[in-house]
């Protein structure tokens, strides 16, 4: 009895409570990163005038970079500690904000993006697992994490709040400048309230695997994104065609090699399956539709940034209240109701999009995000746990860094896929004067007739990538309805 009793975990006090806020700052820089970009990228293209291709890598380099190496970096942090792993990455993390912060051309802003997205593959995995490690009382780690999820959320809340502030005030550089004294603040903690972590196992880390899944995710996405924008040339198709030789070749390693980067064996439970694709639609719809969305109230509806970001926050609220109560919500209705309820909500919200015009879409904007925010805080709270409830416990982590990875792809996906098809239709039904609505609304001596019809074509784009972004999650919470049993594991 006395060796139980011994055994029985022991509450947290003060000092991992602290620890957790100290890693809690550093997810609130991730998330707004995001969605401080979507309102001032307006600014960004009326400062340094990239082309649509360049505006589209701008936006979702991070992304591609962070989730091409979330699973390597989770392997790293498991053998070399992921305490070390985490210090480097936000000194790297805040470096590369100050160079986005003074870029001067695209390609420059491009490249420190994606410095800032080497460090940001660092904080999310290794992050969650420093604090899984800072509670060992099961009800306390619950709790710690489902705040970890709401703080994550909540970042995405205050970040246009903040980035409308700053950009009433100060050049766009300054939404990257507020990530430095937060990451100089976590160095100066991180040492005196955290622990190192490494885990018990490791296997060693293939370097063809890595390389085979960033050039394979990098090519394809190029092919795409300069179809888009320029029509489809040889260079191109080459680099498509690479692309996804590269991935064919790093899905077929995945299943030979000893160590994979990629579990292929997890994708044969239908949950596991159906709670990754769920993660991962729902940051396409997301990303592309929060995109769209900041230049649709700035550049078609004329609204200034802050009132753009007062606009954006009823629905940031709801989401961040969602993530929060979603246990209550699982606990009535179950956890198959829940899962489906999230593509359903999400699909609806963002059909919403398609009552905006060139005149008014104020209302309609805001009752997106508010039906959509509901079911965005499902999916943030409920798929990790659905997919690391449906795989045996030995391998739960493995499902977890799956899960990071889906919604960090997702979210570069839906910018690379939607936005492409959005900017398409607007080089196809614009007025030809440049590749982008902002470009061509800064285009001197522009007539208004012309300004109209590049006004119409972008909504035109918005409505075609809201309406297959909304069809999809649509679809794929039909697939959850029909092949998941009526009880979840859980």
């Amino acid at each position: 009895m006395n060796t139980h009793a011994l055994s029985i975990p022991q509450p947290a006090g003060r000092k991992a409570w602290l620890g957790l806020l100290a890693i809690l700052a550093l997810v609130v820089l991730v998330a707004m990163d995001g969605s401080v970009l979507y309102l001032a990228m307006p600014r960004v293209t009326s400062a340094l005038l990239p082309t649509a291709d360049e505006a589209l890598w701008i936006l979702d380099i991070y992304g591609f970079v962070v989730g091409s190496l979330l699973i390597a970096f989770g392997n790293i942090g498991d053998r070399y500690g992921r305490l070390r792993l985490v210090m480097a990455g936000a000194v790297i993390f805040g470096l590369g904000s100050l160079g986005v912060a003074h870029s001067t051309t695209p390609a420059g802003m491009i490249g420190f993006r994606a410095l800032m997205g080497l460090g940001g593959a660092t904080l999310l995995p290794s992050g969650l697992a420093i604090v899984s490690a800072l509670f060992p009382d099961p009800r306390q780690r619950a709790q710690a994490i489902g705040i970890f999820a709401a703080t994550f959320a909540a970042g995405f809340a205050i970040g246009p709040v903040i980035g409308g502030l700053l950009l009433r005030r100060y050049d766009w550089g300054a939404v990257f400048l507020i990530n430095v004294p937060v990451v100089l603040a976590f160095l100066l903690a991180a040492p005196v309230l955290l622990r190192e972590v490494r885990a018990t196992r490791h296997g060693r880390i293939d370097v063809p695997s890595l390389l085979l899944s960033f050039a394979g995710i990098l090519l394809f996405i190029y092919s795409i994104k300069s179809a888009a924008a320029s029509g489809f040339s040889l260079r191109q198709a080459i680099a498509g065609a690479a692309g996804l030789i590269a991935l064919a070749a790093f899905v077929r390693r995945q299943a030979r090699i000893a160590y994979p980067l990629l579990d292929l064996g997890l994708f044969k439970d239908r949950i596991f399956a159906i709670a990754i694709l769920t993660g991962l639609v729902s940051l396409v719809v997301w990303s592309a539709a929060g995109y769209l969305s900041g230049i649709y109230l700035q550049s078609v509806l004329e609204h200034d940034v802050f009132t753009a970001a007062l606009l954006a926050l009823p629905g940031a609220a709801v989401l961040t209240a969602t993530c929060v109560g979603t246990s209550r919500i699982v606990e009535r209705i179950g956890r198959k109701a829940a899962l489906v309820a999230t593509h359903a909500l999400i699909g609806l919200g963002v059909l919403a999009l398609l009552f905006t015009t060139t005149e008014s879409g104020a209302a309609a904007f805001v009752a997106s995000t508010l039906i959509a925010g509901v079911g965005y805080g499902l999916s943030f709270s409920l798929v990790a746990e659905v997919a690391v409830s449906a795989v045996p416990e030995e391998r739960a982590g493995a499902a977890g860094s799956i899960a990071e990875t889906s919604n960090e792809i997702g979210n570069a996906l839906g910018i690379a896929l939607l936005g492409s098809l959005a900017a398409l239709i607007f080089r196809l039904a614009g007025p030809g004067v440049a590749g982008t609505l902002n470009e061509t609304l800064a285009h001197p001596d522009i007539a208004e007739s012309v300004a109209q019809q590049a006004r119409e074509a972008f909504l035109s784009g918005l409505h075609v990538a809201a309406g297959a972004g909304g069809l999809l999650i649509l679809l794929v919470g039909l697939a959850a309805w029909i092949w998941l049993p009526r009880k979840l594991p859980g």
